[in-house]
């Protein structure tokens, strides 16, 4: 049974809404965003500018669907904090976007200059870190792999906010379909994605909410009550019983009806919600650079397709303080730490 402590009870709260369940607007993106920008063009970088007012955009018209946005520090922070309502969820992403590529495998690390204690510092209510991982990559990356996530566990355990940590599997250099892109990845197989979600929820990595990519290519799931949804459906059944605690859907660049389809099979299984970005805004992005388009679009399109995400939430997701992690009372603050006892008239509170 886990317990919680008050700084993570209370930022798992503050990242859902009134009723429990998490719908979380990622703005953290940066390959995703930079690059097409970049293209356009015709530069090796993309001005900061245009990236930090994208994600700006995105804020002001996003977030009233949103209980929570998800923030990177070098763009989304220090042009868009000030037009985050303080009524919502912070949720900081410290994983630098560019990992180390190796004939093993890949390696993450920290943003440099930032850390979960700087993230406490600024009131954010959670922190988030992306690690890449395959069961199968060398021994040596794995090694590094598991240590990142433990290390942040720990600082998250120490500053006493929430460790939200997302997975995805990537390509190895035996893999057929080869990309460095923030995609899901072509012909993955669910038992390295259900291995992956094995090893890291154990308890000495420390992770409070898990972000997951669906265990199967999101086209190839039909949504509950579609053609063959059972075989599928018992996959993402295993995923859900693996994770042993809240966890919520990431989008991975699937398309709108396809990402939709996934939350029937999660919410089926026990999630409590999404975190998604490119799902909600990718259409309107395509527009750039054309500022009135993508805000036309993101206030049409995309708001409209996050009502139609929220009300399936609401309808099918778990409430995360009733997930069985938490046993039959839910998630309730005990204190087992001394510090936050004390005698008074000779009964302890």
């Amino acid at each position: 049974m886990i317990d919680l402590s008050p700084g993570k009870l209370w930022g798992m709260r503050r990242m859902a809404d009134a009723a429990g369940r998490f719908k979380m607007t990622a703005v953290d993106q940066r390959p995703p965003i930079k690059n097409p920008i970049a293209r356009h063009y015709g530069l090796a970088d993309a001005p900061w500018e245009d990236v930090a007012g994208f994600k700006t955009l995105l804020i002001e018209t996003l977030q009233e669907e949103s209980s929570a946005m998800l923030l990177d520090p070098h763009y989304a922070i220090p042009r868009g904090i000030g037009r985050l309502s303080a009524q919502k969820g912070l949720i900081v992403t410290l994983e630098d976007s560019i990992f180390v590529e190796t004939p093993e495998g890949r390696l993450s690390s920290e943003i440099d200059d930032w850390s979960v204690e700087k993230i406490k510092r600024m009131g954010a209510d959670a922190v988030k870190v992306l690690a890449w991982y395959r069961p199968d990559a060398g021994d040596a990356v794995n090694r590094h792999q598991k240590d990142f996530v433990r290390r942040i566990g720990e600082a998250c355990h120490r500053f006493d906010i929430p460790f939200l940590f997302e997975l995805l599997v990537y390509p190895l250099a035996k893999d057929a379909h080869q990309t460095s892109d923030y995609v899901e990845m072509k012909g993955k197989k669910a038992d390295d994605v259900l291995a992956s979600v094995e090893e890291f929820a154990r308890p000495d990595y420390g992770v409070d909410v898990f972000k997951l990519e669906s265990p199967v290519n999101a086209g190839d799931a039909p949504g509950v009550g579609g053609e063959g949804w059972e075989e599928v459906q018992a996959v993402f059944d295993e995923l859900g019983r693996l994770a042993g605690r809240p966890w919520v859907m990431l989008s991975a660049g699937a398309g709108k009806a396809d990402f939709r389809a996934l939350l029937t099979h999660a919410y089926r299984a026990g999630a409590s919600g999404y975190l998604a970005g490119r799902a909600i805004w990718l259409e309107a992005f395509g527009h750039f650079p054309d500022w009135p388009a993508m805000r036309t679009g993101l206030e049409g399109g995309a708001v409209g397709y996050m009502r139609d995400l929220n009300a399936l939430t609401d309808a099918e997701a778990l409430p995360w303080y009733r997930h069985p992690a938490y046993g039959p009372e839910g998630a309730v603050f005990r204190p087992a730490d001394a510090s936050f006892r004390h005698v008074y008239g000779g009964m302890e509170v």
